[in-house]
């Protein structure tokens, strides 16, 4: 069987992402966008755990549906306002923060004899609490910070210059992402100990430096995307909720 490249895949995933986010947008309106941002933090935290070798260099998945997440925030503070767009982020907060509660739960059912799934689960969900610690917090800080600053630039623009109030806000507040996410998910710490796959700091700045780098790729690509569902709310299409 033949495969695309990673490259191609990703390219593709991109795009089929964004235009997804539109179409949720425009059946559902706001509340799409929040049940969007539901779950996109929760599937981005576990493709986070896969490793893959894209553009020459080895990064985490999960970076797209993670995009997406600031991309949703901003379209919400640019449509309905800046305190409409901090919901959006506890949301997404309280969302990952049950999640990672109902899985733990889960594993501490004891298995029936014929069980073959609860082996896989504990391996995927073993490193989540960690994984959902280290992305509460840097989810809270760039989130929160991307917030204001849309809006801080919103101010002093006057409104204008939509692309460079969502990439200057997003920039900055993914550089906070990717530093905090990766230090607190895969830096070796005494009682954590280290995660599979990041046993030498070379790879942790490598998926740091990389994970930042596409995330800002897809701030880029998002732009024209956030002008068509400015452009969609504008015209009245959009279910209204």
């Amino acid at each position: 069987m033949m495969h695309l490249p990673n490259e191609w895949l990703w390219l593709g995933f991109l795009v089929i992402d964004l235009l997804l986010v539109l179409l949720v947008y425009r059946a559902f309106g706001r509340l799409g966008l929040y049940g969007y941002i539901v779950l996109s933090i929760i599937v981005c935290n576990l493709q986070v755990l896969k490793l893959v070798e894209m553009f020459g260099v080895t990064t985490t998945l999960g970076n797209i549906l993670y995009g997406s997440i600031f991309f949703c925030t901003d379209l919400v503070g640019e449509v309905y306002g800046k305190a409409e767009a901090r919901r959006a982020v506890w949301l997404g907060f309280v969302a990952l923060i049950l999640m990672a509660l109902y899985m733990q739960i889960a594993l501490w059912f004891a298995p029936s004899s014929v069980d073959e799934a609860h082996i896989h689960l504990k391996a995927l969900f073993g490193f989540l609490p960690r994984i959902v610690g280290a992305s509460l917090v840097a989810y809270v800080l760039s989130q929160l910070h991307d917030v204001w600053a849309f809006h801080w630039w919103r101010e002093r623009l006057k409104g204008r210059w939509l692309w460079w109030r969502n990439n200057a806000s997003t920039w900055v507040s993914q550089f906070i992402d990717s530093v905090v996410f990766v230090l607190l998910a895969f830096a070796p710490m005494p009682l954590l100990g280290r995660v599979p796959g990041f046993e030498s700091w070379a790879i942790i700045l490598q998926v740091a430096v990389t994970t930042y780098v596409i995330k800002l790729i897809v701030a880029v690509v998002d732009t024209p995307f956030l002008y068509w569902g400015r452009a969609l709310a504008k015209r009245g299409i959009v279910l209204t909720g």
